[in-house]
């Protein structure tokens, strides 16, 4: 099969049948300013971590809500901060701009955005999944739906639009957002260590299919 002869992506009701994937690891809740010193220290021993954040979703017009949480994960250790607690120490701030802390996430731009609202920082060692996946074909943009083109499962998102402001966050929050980390981080080793083939994929589109309006339908 010739390069860019052919695009993968995944429609909505085959990602509807995949089986829900969920976050295996142990989730640590930091929550006070003390407690992001000895976590930071710990992530700086990791030679690639997963990033995602958090925010509280606006239900009227024209309100707007800082980034709650930023979620930080290791193989099996994943670190909620809670930014509308702990704010972002300088602790944190100089370990988001250190080029030799590698963090890999997705759409790595609105999450700076909505970060440099609490704290400027110049962001150093990020690995944006969006931009890999072209190079693997894959042509879905939104996490759930490269999760589930790459290992055939399926991230629920039943909590995206929860209160990440709430005093105390719900087990299954945490979860949630976990995962998100996680995912990130464990669909960048396994593109990196070459265990997804592109060619073999079973949600491959091609040229002549998306043609004739046969491509699987966007979100």
């Amino acid at each position: 099969m010739e390069q860019g002869d052919y695009s993968i992506a995944i429609s909505k009701e085959q990602l509807s049948g995949l089986p829900v994937m969920t976050f295996g690891g142990k989730i640590s809740v930091i929550s006070s300013p003390g407690m992001i010193r000895p976590a930071i220290e710990l992530l700086r021993q990791q030679p690639l971590v997963g990033f995602d954040t958090e925010t509280k979703p606006a239900f009227r017009k024209g309100q707007t809500h800082n980034v709650a949480l930023m979620q930080v994960s290791g193989p099996d250790l994943c670190f909620l901060f809670r930014l509308n607690h702990t704010g972002i120490t300088d602790e944190m701030a100089e370990w988001l701009a250190d080029e030799n802390c590698r963090k890999v996430g997705l759409s790595l731009r609105d999450d700076f955005h909505q970060l440099h609202k609490i704290k400027e920082f110049e962001p150093g060692g990020f690995i944006e999944l969006q931009t890999l996946v072209r190079d693997y074909h894959i042509t879905d943009s939104s996490l759930q739906k490269i999760y589930g083109i790459i290992f055939g499962k399926r991230i629920s998102k039943s909590q995206r639009l929860s209160n990440w402001e709430a005093q105390t966050l719900t087990e299954g929050q945490q979860a949630y957002a976990a995962l998100d980390a996680w995912a990130c981080l464990n669909i960048y080793n396994h593109l990196a260590d070459g265990s997804f083939n592109p060619a073999e994929s079973q949600y491959i589109v091609r040229q002549e299919d998306e043609d004739e309006g046969l491509a699987p339908a966007g979100e």
